[in-house]
């Protein structure tokens, strides 16, 4: 097929970074100020729309023809600003995104990220960050520049040239990196999940704008009133100092090394007095939620919905999703019992009522957030997740026969681990037994090679465990799993060998090879994660163990460490993700629209007369051919505003 590649500059007054390119696009003042394109390997052309040029009839042709795809990097960027250019919404069905080709081998998701790790000869252009800013953006009124509000290009010639200059590199650069790449093309069917990715992010969800503006008023009052308690407790100028409230502190017998969360709530547990008020003060002053609605009003477009929320391979170790604007993947929960009954009271203004009923105004506020997303009129949610995904993965691959025996038939794992952890019978667990919260936090925490570390992390000594019961129960958890520990091993050993002798191993339905200094590994579904330039060196344990080149926790291109659990981990994690995806497909295929979708939870926005929560379960539960004999099951509710059940 006939390859269109293409490159825009826009300018809005709206904030691309903090309120997404759906919102950007639909601000009054948007236009596209350039427009490089290229076809196939032909020279890149550009047309400077800005200066008076008018798109040609045939790039206008090719743009809505089916039969030529469009590239560009990050295209749903370029799609969605010639969708508004146009005002045509462009199917995503022939356009192909070399940001996420460029992801699906764990590179970098910019263009200057994979151009310099892939050592291109021609280079993204480091003066584009000051034109964007210079062209793109709004700028301050000054004496100097006229009070004018924006830059045009006969404002700066020679800036502008050099601006049109680097709108054709980014086409070049893009079809470079397509070009060395181009071993490693984007399957058909993620190419299907991921035009379904963005048919989701193109809908969007509707918001309830009364409720979040409303919201945020609370939150400002609240806040005011809550300073202005702190000072008058204190008697500081500025309680929300953290430098002013640990003296205070000091001045009243309590050293408070951190004024982190979880430090704060631990002292306030322990105190008593003024103390402890302004530690809870300090806890309702520090709270941040809110910020989730602000980042809603941010991102909303005229048509009161939010779009581009999730980031197809955000998380390119996996594959999975990861959360844009609001960071639905990171949504406060909900337990309030009258969730419904708080909601009207700050859609309707009654903070003061709201204050008489609840104990905790903010925490009522974070507990609203996920509610502010609704149906539209004549719709209901459907909400429906999978049931402990990945541990009926990792029990399906590790092959542990007794826990694919528990999915098959009550389900019941929490009980089941504790069952086969201290021998006791099943019937003996009940729900709010100390047994089985050592299953449940075993569960949690011990899959992918945790011990006593991880159940600390995973706040077992909150729950109740005693700190010198750690060990046994990580003992306990492996014993009782004997296949999975052999499996966290089996893959460490087959990755090594896969690296030194840069060969192909098998373990189970997981294939490990080693290719063009990446490493692969190969999941059920044919899909491959990418580990790039991994070497053999001895780790913190004096043992040998992989290291490969990625994103790390410092979010910059760095050496990253693994081992066999870690690298289960992945491929548990990525499996699953798999089973969402062709989970959404199948929902999307029988007529269902997907509004949102939150690690392995669907929401569907159906009309009142459509469809079931029992026919959406059951078609999540059907596994795919790859996964066969992997028992899946679904569970959900349907509602008129989105929350956890």
């Amino acid at each position: 097929m006939k390859i269109l590649a293409i490159d825009i500059e826009t300018f809005s007054s709206v904030d691309l970074i903090k309120c997404g390119v759906y919102a950007y696009a639909s601000a009054p003042d948007f236009e596209i100020l350039l427009f490089a394109y290229a076809f196939d390997d032909e020279d890149v052309e550009i047309i400077d729309i800005a200066s008076g040029e008018i798109l040609p009839a045939e790039i206008i042709s090719a743009i809505q023809d089916d039969r030529i795809v469009k590239t560009a990097f990050n295209s749903n960027f370029e799609r969605t600003c010639i969708s508004t250019y146009l005002k045509k919404q462009l199917s995503p069905d022939v356009w192909r995104c070399a940001a996420v080709q460029s992801a699906m081998l764990a590179l970098p998701m910019s263009l200057n990220g994979v151009g310099q790790v892939l050592g291109l000869q021609q280079q993204k252009m480091k003066e584009g960050k000051d034109l964007i800013r210079y062209f793109s953006n709004p700028c301050k009124p000054t004496k100097s520049n006229g009070e004018r509000t924006r830059n045009l290009p006969h404002h700066a010639p020679e800036k502008w040239q050099l601006f049109k200059e680097y709108c054709k590199r980014d086409v070049e650069v893009e079809r470079n990196i397509r070009v060395k790449i181009s071993k490693y093309p984007i399957s058909e069917n993620e190419q299907e999940i991921y035009s379904l990715d963005q048919q989701i992010n193109d809908r969007g969800v509707l918001v309830d704008m009364e409720l979040v503006k409303n919201a945020i008023e609370c939150d400002c009052i609240q806040k005011a009133d809550t300073f202005s308690k702190a000072q008058l407790l204190t008697g500081l100028e500025n309680p929300n100092s953290v430098a002013q409230i640990k003296k205070w502190l000091l001045e009243n017998g309590i050293q408070a090394p951190s004024l982190s969360k979880k430090a704060v709530t631990d002292l306030a547990k322990e105190s008593d007095g003024e103390v402890e008020m302004l530690l809870n003060l300090r806890l309702q002053l520090a709270k941040t939620s809110i910020k989730k609605y602000e980042a809603i009003e941010r991102s909303v477009c005229p048509d009161g919905r939010v779009r581009g929320l999730l980031q197809f391979y955000g998380a390119n170790r996996t594959g999975r999703w990861a959360g844009r604007l609001v960071q639905v993947q990171n949504l406060p929960q909900n337990h309030l019992k009258d969730l419904t009954l708080a909601r009207n009271l700050v859609k309707q203004g009654c903070f003061n009522e709201l204050e008489l009923l609840f104990d905790n105004v903010p925490n009522v506020l974070s507990e609203l957030i996920r509610t502010a997303f609704i149906p539209k009129p004549n719709h209901r949610f459907i909400v429906a997740d999978f049931s402990a995904i990945e541990a009926r993965v990792i029990a399906s691959i590790a092959g542990e026969k007794w826990r694919m025996d528990v999915f098959a038939t009550h389900g019941k794992i929490y009980e089941a681990s504790a069952s086969q952890m201290f021998k006791v019978p099943i019937e003996e667990i009940t729900k709010g037994s100390p047994l089985r919260q050592k299953g449940k936090i075993s569960e949690l925490a011990l899959g992918y090679g945790g011990s006593v570390g991880a159940l600390t992390a995973m706040g077992a000594l909150e729950m109740g465990v005693a700190e010198e019961e750690l060990q046994g129960l990580v003992t306990a958890w492996r014993q009782a799993n004997p296949n999975i520990t052999k499996l966290w091993w089996n893959i460490d050993k087959a990755a090594l060998k896969a690296v030194k002798g840069r060969t192909a191993v098998a373990v189970g339905k997981i294939k490990i090879h080693y290719e063009s200094g990446i490493l692969f590994i190969t999941l059920p579904s044919g899909r491959k994660l990418s580990y790039i330039k991994p070497r053999i060196q001895l780790n913190k344990f004096g043992r040998e163990g992989i290291t490969y080149e990625g994103i790390g926790a410092t979010r910059k291109w760095e050496r990253i460490e693994t081992y066999g659990p870690k690298l289960v981990e992945n491929i548990v994690q990525a499996i699953a993700r798999d089973l969402l995806a062709e989970a959404m497909l199948h929902v999307a295929n029988r007529g269902y629209d997907i509004v949102m979708h939150v690690h392995d939870e669907i929401i569907v926005e159906a009309p009142k007369n459509f469809g079931s929560l029992k026919e959406v379960c059951d078609i999540m539960a059907v596994a795919p051919i790859w996964a066969d004999g992997l028992p899946l099951r679904a569970d959900g509710f349907e509602c008129d505003y989105y929350k956890k059940d």
